[in-house]
């Protein structure tokens, strides 16, 4: 092959790579509930499963705890198929 081809084709290469990348990265952003918790600073949803009431508030906590908040508990349908709801809130005097 020739030399001088060589570097364009490696940027053609990296240029392809980089719009496979962006298209499943916003692909992904847009995926919705999956297997795991799903959420923002505000709260999220995790999918029911039978557990005891604590295990359902620790891992609310354990999501909020990660901007800083505290983690509640809203909704516990106890059906398969169904989401866990919970909210995340702010620390009593915590000012942003």
């Amino acid at each position: 092959m020739n030399r001088k081809l060589l570097p364009a084709l490696a940027l053609i290469l990296a240029g392809a790579a980089a719009v496979t990348t962006g298209v499943s990265a916003a692909e992904s952003e847009f995926a919705g509930p999956g297997p795991r918790v799903t959420g923002n600073n505000i709260g999220g949803i995790f999918p029911y499963r039978p557990a005891p009431p604590e295990v359902y508030r620790q891992i609310a906590e354990s999501f909020c705890a990660r901007y800083g908040r505290l983690g509640k508990v809203t909704s516990v349908p106890r059906a398969y198929g169904d989401y866990v709801a919970f909210v995340c809130y702010d620390r009593p005097g915590m000012i942003h």
